[in-house]
């Protein structure tokens, strides 16, 4: 077994060690990325000036990537390139470069030619957005001497194209075309710091899918990352919301699986897409896969009083404990993470698969005031520069008086309360009696006063279960 060394004189492995290459490695990472995103585009815009506007669609539908949105540069465009290339060849080395070739045999070349483009090296094209309120796409490019340096279309996932897959039937790819509906392309756009609390879950999760992609140094031995995460607690304290944070800061392909994709009437087929998932996550890896409501899925399995259990669901939940088997005997960097607000419902050969169990309980008092001063901030203003929100709000009150209530739950008690005061515009508008001046004198701020009244009118949603939430914790957390 290999051991780790974290002793911080070691030649091989020290803190600026780890970090240089973190560094080096992410550095690497976004240039080959930023090459093929630039490729993309320099092939789709060909394809459109040539004519072949049928395979340029089918091709922005395989690299799910609106090419719309960008434009090539006046004095970029691949045939200037291959023009550009070819005098360079010429010139150094005395001879025309030869591209293509004649194949004796080209059924039986062609994954062999994937294989050997993927290792060439190419040159550097660049590209420009047109419109910079139309895409969150970075497109700071600048031109220094003869080459050109472009940056990656970071909001969109590139994936790997299907036609890598070699040696699966068309039955499997059909699937996999069904599972690949649910990847996360475009980033959900909710970061580790707009979440409100939830530290030990947050320091968890980037144990298991940040850390060993940022260091895979440290993780080697039994320090080997989990496999399998769950988050469970009641409704609405934040357990989807970091599934979307983990999807838009790791660096990971983002599988957001529901239960209709997986569950099949046909007799094999749920087994099949199972399969086929976890290949999907093995190909794309790094990958997450994110199973919301997993107790929907993973129930206890056999039959309890009249309820008899089908069995095509004890076969769809064989299969997935199967796969999730092997994720842990591989080096395949596929984590699991789910969700539940049933963990006592899930099957015991599921809990042991999921190795770190994180209680998401209702937030506390600091987390709640947090929460109200982010969602009723004291900045905000109208469109005359009126403020919103009184200078008075009382935000430690309400933050005493919500106890028990959700981060959902406060979320809609600020809504309400927000819309207390528009109130006196609807009744003005349908009423008969005229008043005059702007909209934005006639509306109030948002007084403490309103929150108090529209505290009578909501309920917490999580209290009904939270003994027995904590119960099970005692017998089943793991952290």
């Amino acid at each position: 077994m290999s051991v780790v060394n974290f002793s911080s004189k070691s030649e091989s492995l020290t803190l600026q060690g780890i970090r240089s290459a973190n560094e080096a490695r992410e550095a690497d990472q976004e240039r080959l990325s930023s090459r093929k995103s630039n490729l993309l585009v320099l092939i789709y815009n060909y394809l459109v000036e040539e004519g072949y506007l049928s395979t340029a669609d089918t091709f922005q539908n395989e690299s799910k990537i609106i090419f719309s949105k960008f434009k090539i540069c006046d004095n970029i465009d691949l045939e200037t390139m291959l023009i550009d290339y070819e005098s360079y060849y010429q010139i150094k080395f005395g001879k025309a470069p030869i591209f293509v070739k004649k194949m004796k045999n080209l059924s039986n070349q062609i994954t062999k030619t994937i294989v050997q483009n993927k290792k060439k090296k190419k040159k550097k094209p660049n590209f420009v957005k047109t419109d910079e309120n139309t895409s969150t796409y970075s497109t700071d490019i600048y031109t220094q001497g003869l080459s050109i340096h472009g940056s990656i279309i970071k909001d969109a996932k590139l994936l790997k194209p299907m036609n890598m897959l070699s040696g699966y039937s068309d039955e499997w790819k059909e699937l996999a075309k069904i599972i690949s509906r649910d990847i996360f392309l475009h980033s959900p756009e909710t970061k580790w710091s707009s979440i409100i609390g939830l530290s030990q879950a947050q320091r968890l999760i980037k144990e298991s899918v940040v850390y060993p992609i940022t260091y895979p140094q440290l993780f080697t031995g039994i320090l080997t990352p989990w496999k399998g995460l769950l988050l469970y607690g009641p409704p609405g304290t934040g357990k989807t919301m970091l599934a979307k944070a983990v999807a838009t800061e790791c660096k990971t392909t983002f599988f957001n699986v529901s239960a209709s994709t997986i569950v099949s009437k046909w007799r094999g087929d749920s087994e099949k897409l199972i399969r086929v998932l976890f290949d999907l996550a093995r190909f794309h890896a790094p990958s997450t896969i994110f199973l919301d409501e997993i107790d929907s899925l993973m129930c206890h399995r056999g039959s309890s009083g009249s309820h008899v259990e089908h069995e095509g669901s004890r076969r769809m939940k064989t299969e997935l404990l199967i796969q999730l088997d092997g994720l842990s005997k591989t080096k395949d960097l596929v984590f699991l993470l789910a969700a539940s607000n049933l963990p006592w419902e899930l099957d015991q050969a599921m809990l042991r698969r999921l190795e770190k169990r994180i209680f998401v309980n209702l937030p506390t008092l600091d987390a709640r005031q947090a929460m109200f001063e982010s969602f009723l901030p004291q900045k905000s203003i109208n469109t005359s520069g009126h403020n919103l929100i009184s200078p008075n709000f009382d935000y430690e009150t309400l933050a005493q008086k919500t106890e028990g209530y959700s981060g959902s739950d406060i979320h809609l008690l600020c809504k309400e309360t927000a819309i207390r005061p528009v109130r006196k515009i609807f009744n003005a508008l349908e009423s008969t009696t005229s008043m005059n001046g702007p909209i934005d004198e006639i509306i109030n701020p948002v007084s403490t006063q309103d929150a108090l009244e529209a505290l009578k009118n909501t309920t917490p949603s999580g209290l009904k279960f939270i003994k027995r939430y904590q119960s099970w914790s005692n017998d089943y957390q793991t952290i």
